[in-house]
């Protein structure tokens, strides 16, 4: 459970729980049957695709896979961890599941004074915050790219096409910008001597299963965020924006029991820093440093999820977290 604000934009528009991973079916990809491409795209890169809708269209039994505009960056192998701005509406009734520029009240997303703003976070080809299908066709394109998918609901959305409200044979247009990825092995850590951890915070001890962290006998929690550099790295800075591939545990400050652990289950989390897509702390604690940076965060309740109960942690938590940054985008 990356420690989110809220359920993930994209998968809460599906209506589906933020820890379900969308199982899509898989697809074949065509340049369509006879009828053609049911939609055409409009708009300047960077900015907002406009889509329209060919009069009496019927979707492509297939997938349909349009490259509208082509970039010049790295491109893209299976797993790639991929940030995009992203649109995507039905065929019938013009419907829109995901938008990334505007609000769900149809107003527009500011970028801030830096530029950045909410975008998706996706692994290419694999089930994550997106149906593998729909991010299957993105394979061997190339950063920088505006990529048009259409397809059925069955096929691009898998289970979720229902709880969307759609049949299975609804058409569904994807417009993506595709704006940088980062190749990180999932089972990646960092690596280099760790310094030991100031007075009054919580030790920590690596081992097979990632660290061991042990809250200090008698201490009180802190009543403001605590951070500590415990491996320096020597990759980028870490800026707003940008998605963040990590390896982290967290523990409760009350008990020290461990209520998440991306190292217990073999597979790294991805996730949009500097844009409140996570709680308060990891936002402040994580931009400006560097990947390959292993940081030790102590979050009050103010910087996690304050007086509000989330998955068992109880209201009013002080969380204590142990962050590999293997990768950025």
């Amino acid at each position: 459970m990356i420690p989110t604000q809220r359920a993930h934009r994209i998968v809460a528009a599906l209506a589906v729980p933020a820890f379900l991973l969308i199982a899509a079916c898989g697809s074949e990809e065509s340049g369509g049957d006879s009828g053609g491409p049911v939609a055409t795209v409009s708009g300047k890169p960077g900015e907002q695709p406009e889509i329209e809708i060919k009069e009496d269209a019927s979707v492509s039994e297939e997938t349909v896979v349009e490259v509208l505009r082509e970039g010049d960056g790295a491109e893209i192998a299976e797993g790639d961890y991929l940030r995009m701005d992203v649109v995507a509406q039905t065929v019938e009734g013009e419907s829109q599941l995901v938008n990334t520029w505007q609000t769900a009240q149809g107003e527009p997303i500011e970028a801030t004074e830096d530029g950045a703003k909410p975008q998706v976070i996706a692994q290419a080809n694999v089930e994550s915050a997106l149906p593998q299908t729909v991010t299957e066709p993105l394979v061997g394109q190339q950063v920088g790219s505006r990529i048009k998918i259409e397809g059925r609901a069955v096929e691009l959305l898998g289970p979720a096409a229902q709880q969307a409200g759609l049949t299975d044979d609804d058409g569904v247009v994807w417009v993506f910008d595709i704006v940088a990825s980062a190749s990180v092995d999932a089972a990646g850590g960092v690596e280099g001597e760790q310094a030991a951890t100031e007075d009054g915070l919580p030790s920590v001890e690596m081992t097979d299963e990632g660290p061991q962290v042990t809250i200090p006998e008698g201490e009180d929690p802190p009543a403001e965020l605590r951070e500590q550099l415990l491996v320096e790295g020597d990759g980028p800075e870490v800026t707003n924006g940008q998605a963040l591939v990590v390896q982290y545990t967290g523990v409760t400050w009350a008990d020290g029991e461990v209520f998440d652990s991306s190292w217990q289950r073999d597979a790294a989390s991805a996730f949009q820093i500097g844009t409140g897509s996570v709680v308060p702390g990891w936002d402040q604690g994580l931009v400006g440093k560097q990947v390959g940076d292993r940081v030790l965060l102590v979050l009050p309740p103010d910087m996690a999820y304050g007086d509000t109960e989330n998955g068992g942690i109880p209201a009013g938590s002080t969380l204590v977290f142990v962050v590999d940054i293997i990768g950025a985008a």
